[in-house]
């Protein structure tokens, strides 16, 4: 009998010592020809009283064969069954499972930090807290907030410890918010934390809608502050406030109100799916950025913010630019893009001059925001004349910012630890690090969109990833690599700042009622604070990369919304590498097609 094979390549050899073989049409059979023998008649009459013997007969027959099965094939066999019905089984389990939640992904540090630092806005929250709230020791306070201004100020965020609530950084905070929604909505959505920074940022919009009358079509005020920083012997949760909080009110603040606006018309895109409140946005996007230039643009002759003891703006030209472009992707409308590259307004926010801020993106200094947003709309759309030239402009800017970011360059220290000096070794460096690694990164991903592997950065050419492993070694440099191994936020890894300088973080939550002078036993406990702050970015290390883990040293331990929305940004900017990418569509969803770019107007002389 010839070897037969098994699909794995093993062999069956069955011997049937019984068996005849015989050929017929060409063909051999194997078979036990007894068994198929027709029967004689005489065979059928007696077949009844000779079936014991013929059944003993067929019992010692079967006894005679012999099967020869390799052992090996034998284990391969049972192991495909058993495969099989492993299979069949997990079929009819996620059958009977389907409408189960599948378990979450193994989350990476980036993922866990980026979840964290979200939280810090839900410990920020003022006013009526929202019901889904996950800060166990935070509850409803200062609900009175602006009585009697318009429909009062109560909500929105404090900015950091102190419980004051500065429309400046919180406008900034929810550009940079929105602005990492529309270029990583994808990314949100797989860590599952989409639809909370949008929450995020809608509470924060809502207010900046009640801090002047958005359903006006021309203002003369707006709010900078609600609140102050209470006096040296005064240490109260903002649940326990009860003294006045007063409302400042400004009537020439081109600053402020074109943060705002770049605020309100960024989130008025990240919300484009709820027609009704992007409208509104973008309305009041849009008288905030004309009361902001008074309708007069690079010719504007106003005058400047006023002073404030914290939060006071070196400048307002930066934000014109900053919040004109932010108006022009929301908008579609001409006069912007017209606006923001003219190169008077340019020429007076020193766009295109160094100095020592010079690429150093923050609350006051708009520059390289500004510069790579106006560098994203001349790599993805072709404008042509005559916008090009200062385009082009914009762009060769922020490509040398983000090369004096890289340790080959000399404009920027850094500390023995490795950590950027972008503040020239001032207190709290970090949110201006956390911004530069955002940018950092959100420029390799647009090299990546057009198909360009790297830069040009003085006589040396750079691979796109340099760029993003910048932003990697400083975001890692927060999160604890560092010469003090210390994550600079709170709530991640074992070792993070204990006594942050924040108010309700240090108060235990069951102390519900409170005068000022009761709540300084808890400013100068030795222990740390009861409450842990999740997710809260504190100022950080000094230039030696010191640190003092002192509650009352705000500059090294308070965390602020500013601080914390450019970490958010550079976090989920960093997820998956660049394997998602940027969403290149819906910044530009407002912005009419060009059918054909303006040709540029003949040399002086001829026709």
């Amino acid at each position: 009998m010839p070897e037969r094979s098994s699909l794995w390549g093993g062999t069956f050899d069955i011997t049937l010592e019984m068996e005849d073989q015989s050929i017929e049409n060409g063909h051999r059979h194997y078979y036990d020809r007894s068994a198929y023998q027709s029967p004689l008649e005489d065979e059928v009459k007696q077949g009844w009283l000779l079936r014991p013997a013929m059944d003993m007969e067929m019992k010692r027959k079967k006894k005679k064969r012999c099967f020869n099965i390799n052992p090996t094939v034998l284990i391969r066999t049972l192991v495909v069954v058993a495969v099989l019905a492993g299979f069949v089984a997990l079929v009819a389990f996620l059958a009977t499972h389907r409408h189960h939640h599948r378990p979450p992904p193994v989350q990476d540090n980036y993922t866990i930090a980026l979840q964290r630092a979200l939280m810090f806005f839900n410990a920020q929250g003022s006013g009526k807290l929202p019901a889904n709230n996950n800060v166990s020791w935070r509850g409803d306070s200062c609900l009175d907030d602006g009585n009697g201004y318009l429909n009062g100020l109560e909500a929105g965020y404090y900015d950091g410890g102190d419980a004051v609530k500065y429309s400046f950084p919180a406008s900034f905070a929810m550009t940079m918010l929105s602005w990492s929604v529309l270029e990583y909505s994808a990314k949100y959505e797989t860590t599952g934390e989409l639809n909370h920074v949008k929450d995020i940022i809608r509470w924060g919009t809502d207010y900046l809608l009640k801090t002047f009358n958005s359903s006006a079509d021309t203002i003369d005020k707006i709010v900078l502050q609600v609140g102050k920083n209470s006096p040296e012997n005064c240490w109260i949760r903002p649940e326990s406030i009860n003294y006045p909080r007063p409302v400042i009110l400004c009537s020439t603040c081109p600053a402020l109100a074109a943060e705002m606006a770049a605020a309100l018309a960024a989130a008025s895109i990240v919300f484009k799916d709820d027609h009704k409140y992007s409208k509104k946005l973008v309305h009041g996007a849009d008288i905030l950025f004309k009361f902001a230039t008074k309708g007069e643009g690079e010719r504007y002759a106003g005058g400047s913010d006023p002073p404030s003891n914290f939060y006071n703006s070196s400048g307002f030209w930066d934000e014109f630019v900053w919040g004109g472009a932010w108006m022009y992707c929301a908008t579609g409308n001409s006069s912007y893009i017209d606006l923001v590259t003219s190169p008077g307004l340019a020429k007076h926010a020193k766009a295109f001059w160094g100095g020592p801020d010079h690429g150093v993106l923050g609350w006051d200094n708009k520059h390289a925001g500004a510069q790579l947003l106006m560098s994203r709309l001349r790599m993805f759309l072709d404008f042509g004349y005559p916008y090009e030239e200062m385009l082009k402009n914009f762009h060769e800017q922020i490509s040398e910012i983000i090369c004096s970011y890289l340790p080959g360059s000399h404009n920027f220290k850094r500390t023995n630890g490795g950590l950027i000096e972008l503040n020239h070794g001032k207190p709290k460096p970090l949110q201006y690090v956390t911004n530069a690694a955002f940018l950092a990164t959100l420029y390799t991903d647009y090299l990546e969109a057009t198909l360009t592997p790297g830069w040009q950065c003085g006589a040396k050419f750079y691979p796109k990833d340099e760029f993003r492993d910048f932003a990697k070694t400083q975001i890692d440099y927060i999160l604890g690599r560092n010469l003090r191994h210390m994550s600079y936020v709170v709530g991640f890894s074992d070792h993070f700042p204990q006594y942050v300088h924040h108010k309700g973080a240090s108060i235990p939550g069951y102390i519900k009622h409170q005068s000022c002078q009761e709540g300084l036993r808890w400013k100068e406990s030795k222990k740390p604070n009861p409450n842990t702050i999740v997710g809260a970015m504190v100022g950080g290390p000094d230039k030696h990369d010191g640190f003092q883990d002192n509650r009352s040293n705000y500059n090294f331990t308070e965390p602020t919304i500013a601080g914390n929305a450019g970490l958010v940004a550079a976090l989920v900017a960093l997820l998956d590498g660049s394997k998602t990418g940027i969403d290149k569509n819906t910044m530009f969803y407002a912005i009419p097609p060009f059918s054909m770019s303006r040709l540029p107007p003949p040399p002086v002389g001829k026709p």
